[in-house]
């Protein structure tokens, strides 16, 4: 790969560095969790090892920083890393106020609430007086919230830093509810020694659409993780895998699929990256759907339907911008 003399500082930094510093959870299965071997697996760290091979053809070179909720921003700010895949809704006061930048929604989620199945609670509203455990730094503290005063329902909040602090605490009876995004839900079941003992309610009370985030400031870095979270969505629509992009490559007539696999250079040239990023990058973790069912499909512990995160062809909401 032949890297351009300028590049904008945090891409500059990255390549002189040699490594991309990647916050993700302290913890979510599906999203970011250490196997049996210490290595984290999950959407976002994938997404992580991703953007490194669209820079380095090289998925190792990341270093992940799990960050909790309440210093994830803060890190990011102070340079501690240089774009967080971390669960992180995008909303307007964030993207205003922070000095940071939200890119392109890679998941759509919603707040709910989780709750013992024998507990006979099928509604939000029924959980009065309950106690519920909360991620402090979240949206879902401030979601939660504004539900209950809207109902005029009284709950009790407990406030954790981290995910893994709350599990306990719900299997202790200490809580009797959780409330955070569905999928997060979904990962907490998982991980319950009896998934079946626990329920997510239906209903949902938020949009919490996850995006990456990024330094203002920096247009360079804003074009590679945008388009890079793009390309793995086209990816999926155009229906190139990890399986057949080599072959697609050399036998697509396709204008869209020749640019996107580097046949020709343009779009590579545009955002300074080598003519083969987003081809590399697929021929190593797959497109946007082979990542979301390696980690949340109906065969994982996650289990989570990809609802509104299937293609915009499919019902979802899922929609690449054009690459050309």
């Amino acid at each position: 790969m032949v890297a351009p003399a300028s590049a904008g500082p945090t891409l500059d930094a990255i390549r002189q560095r040699g490594q991309l510093v990647c916050g993700i959870p302290t913890g979510v299965a599906g999203f970011a969790q250490p196997d049996s071997r210490g290595v984290w697996q999950g959407l976002d760290a994938d997404l992580c090892r991703g953007l490194a091979v669209a820079i380095f053809n090289d998925p190792t070179k990341v270093r992940f920083s799990p960050l909790s909720s309440s210093t994830r921003f803060t890190a990011l700010g102070s340079g501690e890393v240089d774009v967080l895949f971390r669960t992180s809704t995008q909303t307007m006061l964030r993207d205003t106020t922070l000095g940071l930048r939200h890119v392109t929604t890679y998941f759509y989620d919603g707040h709910g609430f989780i709750v013992r199945a024998d507990s006979g609670i099928r509604q939000a509203r029924e959980l009065r007086d309950a106690t519920i455990c909360l991620t402090q730094g979240t949206t879902n503290e401030q979601v939660t919230a504004d539900y209950f005063r809207s109902v005029n329902v009284p709950f009790r909040p407990v406030l954790f830093e981290r995910l893994d602090q709350i599990i306990p605490a719900l299997q202790s009876g200490r809580c009797d509810a959780f409330g955070t995004d569905a999928s997060q839900l979904a990962a907490t079941r998982s991980v319950m020694p009896n998934p079946r003992d626990w329920v997510i309610l239906d209903e949902r009370f938020s949009k919490e659409p996850y995006a990456a985030y990024i330094r203002r400031g920096d247009d360079d870095w804003f074009d590679v993780v945008r388009w890079y979270t793009t390309a793995l969505i086209e990816a999926e629509e155009q229906g190139v895998t990890a399986a057949n992009a080599e072959q697609m490559r050399a036998t697509s007539t396709n204008a869209n699929t020749r640019r996107l696999l580097g046949v020709t250079p343009e779009l590579g040239e545009s955002i300074k990256l080598d003519r083969n990023w987003a081809y590399n990058v697929i021929r190593a973790l797959g497109n946007y759907g082979e990542i979301y069912e390696r980690h949340m499909g109906e065969r994982t512990p996650v289990n989570l339907p990809r609802g509104p995160n299937r293609l915009w062809t499919q019902g979802g909401l899922l929609y690449a911008l054009p690459m050309r």
